[in-house]
């Protein structure tokens, strides 16, 4: 009779039967079930067997695993039905299994789409192996035809299914393949096929004997095939054979796979059909590097291969030293005057190691130490020359860190030295990138030698287990003080006991809708995994989850407004000012157990489009409390350092990789009785941007300027172009501060001329607006934004003109994508050309352009601009800027000269009042 064992859901199993197993929720921290197959069924560990039949006490059983696609690679895979074989096992507590499911070989299934329907179906086509980390295809023992008679039949009548390479395949399942020369069986690591005659040779059996396999991409031809060739091509009458084409038929298209079947009947039997089994695997690995006569050896392993390394290519050559002369100086070793004692305590007396116990234990200050290995075996060392060279237990002094070893040249440590706190986060980072593989952490921490990084990730990795361990009893002890509190119901069964704390039984204020489909309505609610809008699912998504790895997330907005304090949903056909319902409508099902609403989450109002935003989409200053969209504003910051996060202007105090005056270039240089070393942190104009030339420039004029570029869009920084700017716009009027410094723009509506700062402080209107194209190739680089296709432009409005047919994008306006329009227009058209040259060498351009516009002179259309400024004192007509005469109006001075006389006091004159600002290398 089959031994079957009863579950705790009430289904029984038995031997080769597939389950669900998952540790308690505690442990396997979200993750969802595992599957495996039943291999055999243990008593408790240390526990002897029954001695009648059907007394033994199972509490353990061996399973053999299987993995989902997404446990040993990160591509997405959109079947979650499909999982991969492996031949490893394990031995687990039997309340672990959860419930039944069914695994079938995908060529068993006649039906795929209806074996996927039903519920707890999977299906494997390929095998995992775990230790050399690679895929293999796994194929019916009876496709297997390219074998001896003998080997086949041992094969098919052990093994239901074979694991190979996926290049092996074809060979295995080709017909018989027989040497054309001796007629024996030609194994593939060593035959080769001839390319025109389609024979197979042994490679010994052809003449001359061949050494190795062909090249990849070239073929081989036996001699006749060889011959005949040569023969054809001396006559010239090589002819190619055409192709022959299958005939058309007018017979109905073979059923497929995948079509699905009514056949019930069929779908049971397949469920229940019969899988051979030999030493509880039912495949065995025969591939590239299977020898097929082992295979008959009942004892041969049965686990994936790969190619050996044993030869010159992998081990060195160690030259013989048979006839090398040793120095006879050298002392012999095995003696009593080589033999290091590392410890003596055997040959000690009980009350001379109760004493010895004693001073040990004062030896240390450190607690730690009496637990720490290498600190104990030091201590017994230095103990054990006292005793040996009788000398008292008091002489022993374990302060000094090093010591003398035999063989040595100088001191070596008997413990690492203490890591320092870069160094762990150094360590911890290499842990985080690169895994277990500490040659690239000890690369990534540079400071330590490989064998501290091993001795220190065993240190490190025990930590973290403590602390695991300590959680889970933690855990252990709350869910218990819970059970005692709660009141259990009479003549009660929970069907979801098995989950042992999968499923919330008392709600908390936290969760008020399932985190995947956002229902909120459930007869069971499912602790849901980490990374989800909420910590509960509904009774569909938690199966799943739990069950097939798979989770249908409904993307929530994050601009959108807590749920708490929207009001109730209007109908279709409800009016919008319609008067609000007084009791919302609920459920009329008495088993549906609605959630409880939860706290709004915290949220931040942005400077710069006024509106709220959750933490993390908007960023807040931890030293001058400026909060802006972090999309607005070039920002990219970790979600664990949001709230240490600080603006440009603040970390260069910190830095001081700029200049410390951090007034915008492109606004006029007023000034003030009290000086103000930093912009007001309460307006959108404190994002500012270092320039080339380390000075600062306001996002807001950088963008809004059509001359600027970034040299990284990315994060709006570094601001270049400012000496591209027209001379005319530097020295127009601004109308709402009457400065003639700084640069001017436009209003889009008419012909005022402005600051962006002093616009942007007296409320105009700021957005982007999507102009439609005729001719794409023509007119400039197009985008999409929210469905609108044309040229993005910024634009800058007036108050007067707020009636303006224009539809503007606000600045922290996002799309589908969670881009605001100031990202995309950034990185569509203020990019500098950083592929062609490098930021120096861009900035002599720009210079020189200028330069070169000035020798030239002034367009005919404005006769007003003197044609060639020359310095009065050198005569030279080049200069990044020319200074008027304080005497005499039309006498102008270089930049140099102005200076130079500045200095002997013949005449002083301010650099603001220059009519041509080149860029910022003019701060000072």
């Amino acid at each position: 009779m089959t031994l079957q064992v009863t579950l705790k859901s009430g289904e029984k199993v038995k031997i080769n039967d597939h389950v669900y197993c998952s540790p308690p929720w505690s442990v396997r921290d979200g993750t969802p079930y595992s599957v495996a197959r039943i291999m055999e069924f243990l008593p408790p560990e240390g526990a002897s067997k029954g001695k009648g039949k059907g007394k033994e006490i199972y509490t353990r059983v061996r399973l053999a695993w299987y993995y989902r696609p997404s446990d040993v690679s990160d591509r997405p895979v959109a079947d979650s039905r499909l999982l991969l074989a492996a031949i490893y096992s394990e031995i687990c507590d039997l309340n672990q299994l959860r419930s039944k499911c069914h695994v079938l070989h995908r060529d068993k299934i006649t039906d795929l789409a209806g074996w996927k329907k039903r519920p707890d179906r999977f299906y494997f086509n390929r095998l995992f192996d775990p230790y050399i980390k690679k895929e293999f295809e796994v194929i019916q023992a009876t496709d297997v035809r390219n074998l001896p008679d003998n080997i086949r039949q041992v094969l098919t009548s052990r093994y239901e299914y074979v694991v190979a390479e996926k290049e092996v395949v074809p060979d295995l399942t080709d017909t018989l393949r027989l040497c054309a020369t001796c007629s024996e069986w030609c194994a593939n690591p060593d035959t080769v096929g001839c390319d025109r005659c389609k024979n197979f040779f042994h490679m010994s059996c052809v003449q001359p004997p061949l050494l190795a396999k062909p090249s990849r991409g070239y073929g081989w031809t036996c001699a006749p095939c060889s011959k005949r060739h040569e023969e054809e091509v001396d006559k010239h009458d090589v002819r190619h054979p055409t192709p022959v084409a299958k005939p058309k038929s007018n017979a109905p298209a073979p059923r497929g796979r995948g079509r699905p079947r009514k056949d019930r009947s069929l779908a049971e039997k397949e469920e229940n059909v019969e899988i051979k089994y030999f030493k509880m695997w039912p495949f065995r690995y025969f591939g590239q590097y299977t020898v097929a006569e082992d295979t008959l050896d009942p004892d041969d392993l049965i686990f994936p291969r790969s190619a050996t390394r044993v030869g010159p290519k992998y081990q060195a050559t160690v030259p013989s030293t048979i006839n090398v002369p040793s120095p006879s100086d050298l002392e012999q070793r095995g003696g009593d005057n080589t033999v290091e004692v590392l410890s003596a305590v055997n040959n000690l007396t009980d009350e001379e190691i109760t004493e010895l116990e004693a001073w040990k234990s004062v030896l240390s200050r450190k607690k730690e130490n009496l637990h720490s290995v290498d600190w104990l075996t030091e201590a017994i060392r230095r103990f054990s020359q006292a005793y040996l060279m009788n000398r008292g237990w008091s002489t022993v002094d374990m302060s000094v860190p090093t010591r003398v070893e035999k063989w040595k040249k100088g001191e070596t440590r008997y413990t690492d030295r203490e890591w320092s706190a870069e160094e762990i986060a150094a360590f911890e980072d290499g842990i985080f990138l690169y895994g277990a593989e500490l040659r690239a952490v000890h690369d990534e921490i540079g400071t330590r030698s490989i064998s501290e990084v091993v001795r220190f990730y065993a240190h490190w990795k025990s930590s973290k287990l403590k602390e695991e361990n300590a959680h889970i009893r933690l855990t252990r002890l709350n869910a218990k003080g819970d059970e005692k509190n709660e009141a259990p119901a009479a003549n009660t069964v929970d069907p979801f006991s098995d989950d042992e704390g999968s499923v919330i039984r008392g709600f908390s204020r936290h969760n008020n809708s399932c985190g995947a489909c956002r229902t909120r309505e459930s007869e069971n609610w499912w602790r849901a995994p980490k990374g989800l809008v909420t910590d509960i699912l509904c009774d569909p998504c938690g199966t799943n989850w739990r069950k097939y790895a798979d989770l249908n997330v409904r993307p929530v907005r994050e601009d959108a407004l807590p749920p708490s304090k929207k009001g109730p949903e209007k109908r279709e056909g409800t009016p919008l000012n319609g008067p609000s319902a007084k009791r919302l409508r609920t459920s009329t099902s008495g088993n549906v157990t609605p959630p409880p609403n939860v706290p709004a989450a915290p949220q931040l109002r942005c400077l710069a489009c006024q509106k709220n935003g959750p933490v993390g989409k908007v960023v807040r200053c931890s030293q001058c409390q400026f909060r802006v969209h972090a999309a607005s504003c070039g920002v990219h910051v970790d979600k664990s350092a949001v709230d240490s996060w600080m603006c440009d202007v603040c970390q260069n105090q910190k830095t001081m990789e700029s200049s410390m005056n951090t007034d915008c270039l492109l606004c006029p240089r007023r000034k003030f009785k009290k000086k103000v070393q930093y912009p007001n942190a309460d307006s959108f104009l404190r994002a500012s941007k270092p320039t080339e030339g380390q000075g600062w420039a306001h996002v807001l004029c950088a963008v809004f300027t059509p001359e600027i570029s970034f040299s990284d869009v990315s994060q709006l920084r570094l601001v270049e172009g400012i000496s591209t700017i027209p001379r005319q716009r530097w020295t127009s009027r601004c109308t709402i501060c009457g400065e003639t410094s700084g640069a001017v723009i436009r209003c889009s509506d008419c012909v005022r001329e402005y600051h962006t700062s002093c616009a942007w402080m007296n409320g105009h209107r700021f957005g982007f607006e999507i102009q439609s194209v005729r001719n794409p190739r023509r007119e400039g680089v197009i985008i999409t934004f929210k469905g609108e296709t044309g040229n993005m432009v910024p634009i800058v409005c007036c108050q007067e003109h707020e009636n303006s047919k224009r539809e503007l994008y606000d600045v922290c306006e996002t799309d589908e994508t969670g881009e605001t329009a100031l990202q995309i227009y950034c990185r569509t058209y203020k990019q500098a050309p950083i592929t062609h040259a490098h930021a120096l060498l861009r900035k002599a351009r720009r210079l020189d352009q200028t330069l070169n516009m000035r020798m030239d002179g002034p367009s005919s259309a404005d006769s007003s601009v003197e044609a060639v400024l020359q310095c009065e004192m050198c005569s030279t007509q080049y200069s990044p800027a020319f200074y008027p005469n304080k005497h005499y109006s039309d006498r102008w001075r270089c930049h140099k000269c102005h200076f130079e006389h500045q200095r002997d006091g013949t005449f002083g004159f301010s650099p603001a009042d220059s009519l041509s600002p080149i860029d910022d290398m003019m701060d000072v």
